[in-house]
């Protein structure tokens, strides 16, 4: 048995230690925990004008009030390749059935031609509850070339719904 040095009684590095294990626990317990979106894919028809029209699939994750959004569609196809990060992207979606947000990014893969036009991840951010649905997407290439899309049909099997 070790003696403990004058001036410093053993009970000290117990109660520290001690200590120290719970605010480590209490940290613990009060670490954000990963957010689950509900559905994590969903998909609808679009409307782009000259550019088409077909189905878009989006797939949501979330990451405490950070949420991230990637889209890929058959409504637009690429009339030629398109290097990753050459196209601008602003997703529009009801917010709580009311209001309205937008996600947005830069961060499209390389497309080739005629491949179907994905773009993501779309930034955005949310609260606990929101409900959000896509409605309009609007995609710049080159920062000429400008598409704009509806939605025309509701987002099945329904919004996306943040924790």
């Amino acid at each position: 048995m070790t003696r403990s040095k004058p001036g410093r009684p053993r009970t000290l590095v117990i109660g520290t230690t001690s200590c120290a294990a719970a605010l480590a626990v209490g940290a613990l317990a009060l670490a954000p925990t990963a957010a689950a979106v509900d559905p994590t894919t969903a998909t609808l028809t679009a409307e782009c004008g000259s550019y088409g029209a077909g189905a878009a699939t989006l797939t949501a994750t979330q990451n405490g009030t950070s949420a991230t959004i990637n889209l890929s569609s058959s409504a637009v196809k690429a009339p030629l390749d398109i290097p990753a990060g050459a196209v601008k992207s602003t997703l529009t979606l009801t917010k709580n059935g009311s209001g309205t947000t937008t996600f947005t990014g830069n961060a499209n893969p390389a497309i080739k031609t005629g491949d179907d036009v994905s773009t993501g991840p779309l930034n955005g951010t949310v609260a606990p509850g929101d409900r959000l649905e896509a409605k309009s997407l609007k995609l710049v290439v080159f920062g000429l070339i400008t598409v704009n899309c509806t939605a025309t049909s509701a987002q099945s099997p329904g919004p996306f719904v943040f924790d």
